[in-house]
């Protein structure tokens, strides 16, 4: 079965559409940092309003346990999107109860009304199934159909993603669509050469998606802080950087298949090592096999990259077709430390094929380090999600929309 898109709800003048969106963006004293995925909502939202539908918007906001937390509230997200979309755009301060009811009632064709947070229910995050079904049972009465688009939580089994797709005559919205052809393009017969680009703290976050890719790429750069790991499992000293040992054995056979496949494995060649994890703390580079020979000795921790392993990732990625890239080179929020993910970030906007930015930390980067979306083939709103999808997972908020 093909993914189902809006084409397939038909006539849409006049109908109550729920649209799942993910809005979960950052805030802080009820001021939103980035507004990357409310924009990236307005696509969507607007071909709905255009066709005459009553649109309801759903969506979460960070980690409330359940219960209705004001640091938690999408009252400022709803009036940013009335900003963006140069309209009205009401405000329902609960999710399936009095408010929402009324909010959803006065709603005329082309108006948008936004739920509060869908997690200040404990059904939506809810493990059992029965009470997972009731809450979107609960949402279902609100809506006439349902329009998933919230790609980043398209691996998750939840009740607003999953169960109401199930409720409703349910689509994928034109976000959904589109990562969908994006993260397509990057597994099936990509543009060569073909590079991937992983940072982040982790390797076993990243396990997944190198053991899925490697087959399939034509180079891997590693950087982040889990190039510490590569490192060590080349026999290096790695000081108090990040390290984690019980991965040493894993990456050792990333190398070596990397090696039987012909994949170029681009590991650091020079790092930056700083006396402690701060803003302001002492670094200096150092090449990445003597980074225990800084004057910070065995206390040194690498926080970026290096000015030549900088270098060398730009002309990689410059000279790929399609290059994917998920997870910073360095501490970026600390500028001593952000030099390598900004010049992978650029090189990245001058890439003559396809460049994607993987979601996440990798999004929040560019858009701290002064780049604009437009500049990169494609931002990713779902860095878990299109992860997941690149390790061949099934997702579920994906096949219950038809996508096999």
């Amino acid at each position: 079965m093909a993914l189902r898109t809006l084409e397939s709800l038909g006539s849409l003048s006049g109908r109550r559409v729920i649209v799942r969106c993910d809005l979960n963006v950052p805030l802080k004293d009820g001021v939103i940092a980035d507004d990357g995925r409310v924009r990236a909502s307005l696509p969507t939202l607007e071909a709905l309003t255009d066709a005459g539908a009553r649109v309801i918007v759903c969506s979460h906001l960070g980690r409330p346990d359940g219960a209705p937390d004001p640091q938690y509230s999408l009252e400022p997200v709803a009036q940013r999107l009335s900003e963006l979309l140069d309209a009205p755009v009401a405000f329902a301060t609960d999710t399936v109860g009095d408010s929402a009811r009324d909010t959803v009632a006065g709603l005329e064709d082309g108006a948008i009304a936004v739920l509060e947070n869908l997690r200040f229910n404990p059904g939506e995050t809810s493990k059992d199934d029965a009470t997972r079904a009731a809450f979107a049972g609960q949402l279902a009465e609100l809506g006439d159909a349902f329009v998933s688009d919230g790609f980043g939580v398209v691996h998750r089994k939840q009740a607003s993603v999953y169960d109401l797709a199930e409720l409703l005559p349910s689509a994928a919205g034109l976000l959904i669509a589109a990562e969908l052809d994006v993260l397509d393009r990057l597994t099936e017969n990509p543009e060569r050469p073909y590079t991937v680009v992983l940072g982040g703290s982790k390797v076993s976050d990243k396990l997944g998606v190198i053991s899925h890719l490697l087959p399939r790429v034509d180079r891997l750069l590693v950087g982040g802080g889990m190039l510490f790991t590569f490192l060590a499992a080349e026999g290096h000293a790695v000081a108090s950087s990040l390290l984690e040992k019980d991965q040493l054995e894993t990456v050792r056979g990333y190398i070596s298949e990397a090696k039987e496949r012909g994949v170029e494995l681009v590991l650091p060649t020079d790092v930056v090592v700083a006396s402690g994890f701060a803003a302001d703390a002492d670094h200096e580079t150092v090449p990445a096999d003597a980074i225990e020979q800084s004057s910070f000795g065995a206390s040194g921790i690498g926080l970026d990259i290096g000015p030549d392993t900088a270098a060398a990732f730009a002309d990689a990625v410059r000279s790929s077709a399609t290059v994917f890239w998920n997870g910073p080179m360095g501490v970026f929020e600390f500028p001593a430390f952000a030099a390598g993910t900004k010049a992978v970030a650029q090189a990245l906007t001058e890439v003559d094929g396809l460049g994607v930015v993987g979601g996440g930390d990798s999004a929040a980067a560019v858009r701290q380090l002064g780049f604009s979306d437009d500049q990169f083939g494609h931002i990713s709103t779902g860095g878990g999600a299109s992860l997941e999808f690149l390790e061949g997972k099934k997702l579920p908020g994906l096949t219950v929309l038809g996508w096999e």
